[in-house]
């Protein structure tokens, strides 16, 4: 089945930029906490991240079309041993666990799940500041299947669809 990833990615909100404190072994996506939005046609989709805590952060996002909601997302990274884990719980879908190395989490990550239908692969990159680029990728009919999700980081407080 088809995860749509919103890819819930948060950029460092000025209102947030207080990270909560990590285990000494927690990778650094503080940069993650906040709120990202993604703007298509007439679908708007915000993700929003909580700063990580206890080697934990809980995310969601939700996709409006035409003032109603068409899907949404739960997401939890978690992290332990040296190995990141993505859980994602899309509207309609069951939950799914993506597994990555915690290299280069300042900058952003990527995790797998070979077993998965689609996607089997998800990155988050940063894009300085106030933007980032998500992908999700995986087999497809005519060999590599992928998708990119440009995202700018907004206000939490003020969401419009």
């Amino acid at each position: 089945m088809w995860i749509r990833t919103s890819l819930i990615l948060a950029g460092l909100c000025g209102t947030m930029a207080a990270v909560a404190q990590q285990s000494s072994d927690s990778p650094n996506l503080g940069w993650l906490a906040g709120c990202w939005e993604l703007r298509r046609g007439n679908r708007v989709t915000l993700e929003m991240w909580m700063p990580p805590a206890g080697n934990l952060m809980l995310g969601g996002s939700r996709t409006v079309a035409n003032g109603v909601v068409r899907e949404f997302e739960q997401v939890r990274l978690t992290w332990q041993d040296g190995r990141l884990v993505y859980t994602a719980r899309p509207s309609g879908q069951e939950e799914a666990s993506f597994t990555g190395t915690l290299g280069g989490s300042d900058t952003g990550f990527a995790v797998s799940n070979t077993q998965h239908d689609f996607p089997q692969r998800i990155i988050y990159r940063r894009r300085g500041a106030d933007s980032l680029l998500a992908r999700i990728e995986g087999p497809g009919p005519n060999g590599l299947r992928r998708f990119d999700f440009s995202m700018r980081r907004v206000s939490c407080t003020h969401v419009s669809d």
